[in-house]
């Protein structure tokens, strides 16, 4: 019963960050199934935070298409490359050693915490599209960015979202509002990809799955709520908020050395 509990209650605390902050919740989601819910396999919590990635990120695309802000031909370029790098990274990830893999993401959050720290500008080009025009010119962007970052993803069973939008607006300078609703694509389809593999190995936890997604639907509503309220102090929300992951992240690489 405790274990079930805590497992609603970390889902709800990523969905939450996720609704607040916009972004990032996901990268909580693996050292909370190891550390407070207790998830003895590091690739198990991997596979398992990798389909509650891909949940939640569905649920915000559906939202983001509604409102028309999904670059659709860059967005399903972008995914489609890194779906094979998202397969690469996940089959690489579980070759890896466990105490190895979780020193890494401990590295990899701290990393990301220091980038989170930077405001997310947008790019000049709202009318930016893929066709013909363009294609010679975009296409290889967005082809290599999304095998690094889909790689990246796989590797360590996160969304990745804090790559892939600063990702998106360098290849092809779209607005943040389109970049962050693109990216929702690439980290649905980047979370499927990382689950399928590690599920074919028989590495998720699937009941623990649902009562994180639970969870996480709770707590997107909590914090999208709250971020309605605080609309003002978004960037001091992101301040705290890469201080806890640079935390976390040096807790996991300490955990990690001890063994």
């Amino acid at each position: 019963m405790l274990h079930d509990l805590l497992a609603v209650a970390s889902g709800s605390l990523v969905g939450f960050t996720l609704g607040l902050i916009g972004g990032g919740g996901s990268i909580l989601a693996v050292p909370l199934l190891v550390y407070v819910v207790g998830v003895p396999s590091p690739h198990v919590a991997i596979g398992t935070s990798a389909i509650a990635v891909a949940a939640s990120a569905a649920i915000n695309l559906a939202g983001h298409a509604r409102a028309q802000t999904v670059k659709w031909p860059c967005a399903l370029v972008f995914a489609a490359s890194g779906i094979v790098g998202a397969a690469l990274g996940a089959q690489l990830g579980k070759m890896v050693d466990g105490a190895r893999l979780l020193a890494l993401f401990g590295v990899l959050m701290v990393v990301i915490g220091v980038l989170m720290l930077k405001p997310r500008r947008g790019g000049s080009n709202p009318d930016v599209k893929l066709d013909a025009q363009s294609v010679t010119t975009l296409l290889p962007w967005l082809i290599g960015g999304g095998l690094v970052v889909g790689a990246l993803s796989g590797f360590f069973g996160i969304g990745g979202g804090f790559v892939i939008v600063p990702g998106l607006i360098a290849a092809t300078a779209m607005p943040l509002i389109n970049a962050i609703g693109s990216s929702l694509v690439s980290v649905t389809a980047f979370g499927a990809t990382t689950a399928a593999s590690y599920a074919w190995s028989g590495l998720v936890d699937w009941p623990l799955a649902l009562m994180f997604i639970a969870g996480g639907a709770v707590g997107g509503f909590a914090g999208t709520w709250l971020a309605r309220h605080l609309s003002g102090h978004k960037n001091a929300l992101s301040r705290v908020f890469s201080g806890i992951v640079i935390a976390v992240g040096l807790y996991v690489i300490a955990r990690s050395a001890i063994g």
